[in-house]
């Protein structure tokens, strides 16, 4: 058989893009990635972090006897701070061990210091934190900032 040159290239072309979906791995057959699951994390959002994403939300993979430590970007001259106590849907699974303030990286007035939290996980499980960054007064804006994060258990340090 005889093609024209405009065949045969719709046909090479057809060809190459049958070839490359049977490499393709199925969908329904494929299995994501374990994700790593550490002993200690640490998780820092500053001012510009929340600028772009007020509302954090993220997850971490932790074992059972490990430490998450959380450090916020805060601004007390701004009438504005998280809590001191997180919000932790499961404290069976983790519970709040600390909560400090850090001073400002230098001496001009309303610079931003941070606030730090330590979480220790007890038990095989997930936990949420879950934080808002507002005033404290009565009549005061609430949650300008919201943080939460998905703490997934699993295994011994």
């Amino acid at each position: 058989m005889h093609f024209t040159k405009d065949v045969r290239n719709r046909l090479k072309k057809q060809l190459c893009l049958l070839a490359a979906i049977a490499l393709m791995p199925s969908p329904c057959c494929s299995s994501p990635e374990s994700p790593e699951f550490m002993c200690d994390v640490e998780v820092e959002l500053s001012r510009e972090d929340f600028r772009t994403q007020p509302n954090y939300s993220g997850r971490v993979y932790l074992r059972i006897g490990g430490e998450l430590t959380v450090i916020l970007c805060s601004n007390p001259s701004t009438g504005f701070s998280w809590p001191e106590s997180a919000q932790i849907s499961d404290q069976a699974v983790l519970v709040q061990i600390d909560h400090k303030w850090l001073p400002p990286a230098n001496d001009l007035i309303g610079a931003d210091n941070q606030q730090v939290w330590t979480f220790e996980t007890l038990n095989v499980g997930s936990s949420t934190i879950y934080l808002e960054y507002s005033q404290s007064w009565e009549s005061g804006i609430k949650a300008v900032w919201t943080f939460r994060l998905t703490v997934v258990v699993k295994g011994s340090c």
